[in-house]
């Protein structure tokens, strides 16, 4: 793959307009090999307009069992990098048209060739990265490497985060930053409980008068009225754990896709 000399950033375009962001996590070739297509193909159908696609990791940090299981069939389906970015480029060639971000960890992509990988990533087709285990002390190379090819990164504020840091993590997030509804690894149950939207809604509120750009909201997410709520106070929300167990026992791409469209209608209903 070669660089081309593709400008359009869909991320930077979807954070210039007043729509809100409605973010899903889809874990490439999970649960079956060949899902991949029919399931971005029926978010975007579903009304997502940025997906976060997984870059499977054997030992995924910051994610949960969901996630976790979720990898390990992946990389046994043949999601390697390479896969991953062929089926990004398909997708595009067929118009597949909403904005989408690669997350997943640092070190695939140092055995990959960060040059190589960026260069590959733009001419497919990608619009930006999450890479949780690279903070933004350590991230000043790579973000400028993502900054030159008009690619966008983002990066994590957790409910720890100082005011000083919440503003130092937006500035160096390109378009929108990524709020941590909870200290917690991604599927978390500690949303189900009552108590936890008082302190949110004081952690959000902090979040808010100390960012310039969007900023979406995610970990733990699993209902409608969890996204209102969420949509309410920040400028979007992601859902992944919950998606991937939607569709987990799906047998073909087609039931794939169909699962896929009936559990974002119960998020949008």
């Amino acid at each position: 793959m070669t660089l081309d000399v593709q400008t359009h950033n869909r991320v930077a375009a979807l954070c210039a307009s007043s729509a809100k962001l409605l973010v899903a996590y889809l874990m490439p070739e999970f649960p079956i090999p060949n899902a991949t297509l029919p399931a971005l193909f029926a978010l975007e159908e579903s009304g997502v307009n940025v997906i976060e696609l997984g870059m499977p990791h054997s030992d995924p940090l910051a994610d949960g069992r969901t996630i976790q299981d979720a990898a390990q069939l992946a990389i046994k389906n043949g999601a390697t990098l390479k896969r991953i970015l062929s089926l990004v480029k398909t997708a595009r060639q067929q118009g597949f048209n909403a904005a989408l971000i690669l997350m997943g960890y640092v070190n695939p992509i140092l055995r990959y060739g960060t040059t190589a990988f960026l260069n590959d990533a733009k001419a497919v087709g990608v619009d930006g990265f999450i890479v949780p285990d690279l903070p933004p002390e350590e991230a000043e190379a790579f973000r400028r490497d993502v900054a030159r090819r008009n690619l966008s990164m983002t990066f994590l504020i957790s409910p720890v985060s100082s005011p000083e840091r919440i503003q130092t993590i937006d500035a160096l997030s390109t378009d929108f930053s990524y709020a941590l509804a909870v200290n917690a690894t991604t599927g978390t149950a500690k949303l189900s409980s009552e108590k936890i939207f008082d302190e949110l809604e004081a952690y959000l509120a902090r979040v808010r008068a100390n960012v310039k750009k969007k900023f979406v909201v995610g970990f733990g997410i699993q209902t409608r009225a969890q996204i209102e709520w969420m949509l309410e106070r920040a400028d979007g929300a992601v859902v992944g754990s919950a998606y991937l167990r939607a569709i987990a026992s799906a047998q073909t791409p087609e039931a794939v896709a169909e699962r896929t469209k009936a559990f974002w209608r119960t998020l949008q209903a």
